[in-house]
């Protein structure tokens, strides 16, 4: 318990909060109003302003003419560094996948216990595309992007069903999933052959002609491209 305390005590407030409040920008479908952010944090306005203006200066948080809160470009200028060489190199295969598939392709890692979203493309020449936004996360367990990770991660101490879901994963090479981590939405997810990372590539959409192993065929072409440049 000391030991605990010690650490707790060790860690900002501040900047926990701050973190806090880009967590919630990112995570917003709409810019977000001071009162909006501090309602979410429970905490007074006044501590979110001053955060915020902190934020701004460093382009980190963007303001828009009636002073909701959106994103800055800072935050693109730090996501550059994270992942750099699965980044780079994953891009240009999730836009092919998106061209050929009319889907969203995405590639998410490991963070934390989390599938987090590290990049996405989405298709140009489509109606009605869903969007995956970088830094999205969720539990391992929900949707196939997760699993395809617990694939690689082994799924111990996650339940049976779990193990289950993983292990049938393994067998045919991806996994599936519908109505896990939004309402309405597939998925399918094929784990990244590397050394060096725990990363997957998917698809999501609302529906679609062709069959999960299809997809995941051209999916694990993919996966294959990025494992063999990524090393």
């Amino acid at each position: 318990m000391v030991e605990r305390a010690k650490n707790d005590g060790a860690r900002s407030q501040t900047l926990s909060r701050g973190i806090q409040v880009l967590e919630l920008l990112a995570a917003a479908e709409r810019p977000r109003s001071i009162d909006e952010i501090a309602a979410d944090l429970g905490v007074h306005r006044s501590i979110v302003y001053r955060i915020v203006r902190t934020l701004e200066d460093h382009r980190l948080v963007a303001r828009d003419s009636a002073g909701r809160c959106a994103p800055g470009a800072g935050l693109a200028v730090l996501a550059h560094g994270v992942a750099r060489d699965l980044q780079s190199v994953a891009v240009p295969e999730l836009a092919a996948v998106a061209a050929d598939l009319a889907m969203t392709s995405f590639v998410v890692v490991h963070d934390h216990g989390e599938c987090v979203t590290l990049a996405s493309v989405e298709p140009r020449r489509a109606a009605g595309t869903v969007a995956e936004h970088p830094g999205t996360r969720h539990p391992l367990e929900h949707g196939a992007p997760g699993v395809a990770l617990l694939v690689l991660l082994g799924a111990e101490g996650l339940g049976e069903d779990v193990a289950a879901r993983v292990a049938e994963a393994r067998r045919r090479g991806y996994a599936t999933s519908r109505d896990e981590v939004i309402p309405g939405l597939s998925s399918v997810a094929v784990p990244i052959p590397s050394r060096g990372s725990c990363a997957a590539v998917a698809v999501v959409y609302v529906s679609s002609d062709r069959e999960p192993a299809e997809l995941a065929e051209r999916l694990q072409a993919a996966a294959n491209a990025i494992g063999a440049q990524v090393g």
